[in-house]
């Protein structure tokens, strides 16, 4: 089994991440999912907490990160993103060749910053993979957070009605923040087959490649 997109295409075309790229090769290896083929979706919480994480570069880190990952998965080599807090405020595309800076371009036209609307994000990154993908075609979504749902009844809700609609859909959670938060208890606390969390810390941009990439494919087996 190989990548999606050959190390040869990373280094022409998206020479800065070629050492993420080498990263999730070895994490894929390791959970024996080399070759496997699916579509990638990020989405970032925008909720007024979050400020702080687009400013130091902790959700545009993220979004390299996860473009790395997608050239193994999906033969088009793109990442879907979808900004949510009270509502869905707006998505976007990462592509080899226009992802440099591209999560804080978007950001910086999407206004206000609200409240945190899990459902929001879950319906919508729904709707989108239903749109550019076969049925039955895998997915995994890298669900940024930091902090619990507002509304938790609609967010456990969303990703019960996922597991059953959309099987093959993974949400692999990342929290930002305090590990220790209380806010976490949520994600702790969530019974999903097609959910998993990854708690990522205070300093997020710190974590090495390899502990994002463990963190997100610890139980994502499509």
């Amino acid at each position: 089994p190989k990548p999606a997109t050959p190390a040869a295409r990373i280094r022409s075309r998206a020479p800065g991440l070629t050492t993420a790229y080498k990263a999730a090769a070895t994490a894929l290896k390791k959970h024996h999912l080399t070759g496997t083929r699916a579509k990638v979706h990020l989405v970032l919480d925008r909720s007024a907490s979050m400020r702080p994480y687009y400013k130091d570069g902790s959700a545009q880190a993220l979004a390299e990160q996860t473009l790395a990952l997608a050239a193994h998965l999906d033969p088009e080599a793109k990442v879907h993103v979808t900004f949510f807090s009270t509502e869905v405020d707006g998505t976007g595309e990462l592509t080899l060749t226009d992802h440099e800076n591209k999560i804080d371009e978007l950001h910086s036209t999407l206004g206000r910053m609200g409240r945190t609307s899990y459902h929001a994000a879950v319906e919508t990154v729904l709707a989108r993979h239903e749109e550019v993908a076969g049925p039955g075609t895998p997915a995994l979504v890298v669900f940024q957070t930091d902090g619990a749902p507002d509304a938790k009844t609609p967010a456990t809700q969303s990703l019960t009605d996922a597991a059953a609609n959309h099987p093959n859909v993974h949400f692999a959670f990342v929290a930002f923040g305090d590990p220790e938060n209380k806010a976490f208890d949520y994600l702790r606390k969530l019974k999903a087959d097609n959910a998993s969390h990854f708690l990522a810390g205070e300093t997020p941009r710190e974590l090495t490649d390899k502990e994002l990439y463990e963190g997100v494919l610890a139980t994502w087996r499509p």
